[in-house]
């Protein structure tokens, strides 16, 4: 389980406002973001629209979907095309784990937000750089990662929160422009074959659930055959055996079982809905615990158990239904081959190796005004709005609801991932 989450008094982690070292970092960027994540070619559509917003000195916040890692250092790119700097809110544990990833972030205008808490500070900050029209805010609105670049998660409210927040701020101060929001996404296309950028790591995979690898197997069955051996694998440690029968209940019903438990025992009762969220809440209530310092080493290893559960959970329904079934969702195309196989080393090993090459293609769609006033009741139009666009930038459907799962029986009866 990677270390998402951080048992110790948080402290604010303030933005870096220089710009020196940000300008003399740009030019190795791309080098940087060849070697770790194999991105070798960049493409901008509609990126005036930024621009003219910075000419115009527009309160701005850029969102981006979350499919990758590699999204927050891409954000970089954007600066060195558009010419400026930018801010962007970041977990805490960002800047509390990886030294090189902790640098680039502050040099890149990053600061912490904590997500197993009220981060005042984080907010009034944001807020604040917004209204000032200091630099473009950067904020992924999906929350998480969600691994899948012809899929979007649900929208957190905070986006426009800080929107009209800090029109209001803007408008109490009397200053001209506006604020608005930048929908942005980050469409990343597979440069390698298929077979050279998942060929050894669904060997390596089959070697270590199997003892042996199947090259002779078409690829999708490959990848078939290893989620079930996850999802059994799963099924022995929280269940205390594996199941039989299709795939999709059984992963509702091991999500389920990894999250009841512990929301019996933190939340009073079980929940319904949407997975993320539901993990969302068990962290904040546990991490709330683990800070306890008269904690016995039992009790603290209890509450690292939970957060492994919630961790599995969250994983496992970030696998959309039939995403690898042609026809169903679209085309399968060889990026979703290679994203899945990249989920399940990750889930399965907590390390990616697989690093084929990629271009990513910069989308920007039209700003959004934000005014400054209360959200209606209801569903939030900047929010639906923000949603629409970010969808037909993808050029996909909202095919996925958040709580969606990998797989599920298909309707001559096989299985679809």
């Amino acid at each position: 389980m990677q270390r998402i989450v951080i048992d110790e008094p948080y402290e604010f982690v303030p933005p870096s406002r220089q710009t020196l070292l940000s300008t003399l970092f740009k030019p190795w960027l791309p080098g940087i973001i060849r070697k770790r994540y194999g991105i070798v070619e960049y493409r901008y559509s509609g990126i005036e629209a930024l621009k003219q917003s910075l000419a115009d000195g527009d309160g701005i916040i850029l969102c981006p979907n979350h499919s990758r890692d590699s999204d927050p250092m891409l954000m970089g790119m954007v600066c060195r095309e558009a010419r400026c700097h930018i801010y962007s809110m970041a977990s805490w544990h960002v800047f509390k784990q990886n030294w090189l990833e902790s640098t680039i972030a502050r040099m890149l205008g990053g600061f912490s937000v904590y997500r197993e808490g009220n981060d005042r500070e984080a907010l009034s900050t944001a807020v604040q750089i917004v209204a000032d029209a200091e630099r473009p805010l950067v904020l992924f609105p999906e929350g998480v990662i969600s691994r899948s670049n012809d899929r979007l998660l649900g929208l957190m409210d905070g986006v426009s929160f800080i929107a009209r927040s800090a029109a209001k701020q803007r408008e109490k101060n009397g200053r001209g422009g506006q604020i608005k929001i930048l929908p942005l996404i980050l469409r990343y296309e597979l440069l390698s074959t298929v077979e050279e950028c998942v060929g050894e790591t669904l060997d390596r995979l089959e070697q270590q659930t199997f003892w042996k690898t199947h090259p002779h197997l078409p690829i999708i069955d490959r990848i078939r055959q290893l989620a079930r051996a996850q999802l059994a694998g799963r099924e022995v440690e929280i269940l205390g055996d594996s199941r039989s029968g299709p795939m999709r209940p059984r992963i509702e019903s091991l999500m389920d079982a990894a999250l009841h438990t512990h929301e019996e025992r933190w939340l009073g009762g079980r929940k319904l809905g949407d997975k993320i969220q539901r993990v969302k809440d068990l962290r904040i209530a546990i991490v709330r615990e683990l800070l306890n310092e008269e904690l016995s080493e039992e009790d603290r290893s209890e509450r690292w158990r939970a957060l492994a559960d919630c961790y599995y959970a969250q994983g496992m329904s970030l696998y959309p239904q039939d995403y690898l079934k042609d026809g169903v969702r679209g085309p399968v195309t060889p990026e979703r081959i290679a994203e899945t196989v990249h989920r399940l080393e990750e889930d399965m090993t907590d390390s990616i190796t697989m690093h084929p090459q990629w271009r990513v293609h910069f989308i920007f769609g039209e700003p959004i005004p934000v005014q400054a006033g209360r959200r209606p009741r209801g569903e939030d139009p900047v929010l639906t709005n923000l949603r629409a666009q970010m969808l037909q930038l993808l050029g996909v459907e909202d095919w996925w609801p958040h709580e969606d799962v990998w797989e599920a029986t298909a309707e001559d009866g096989t299985e679809a991932v």
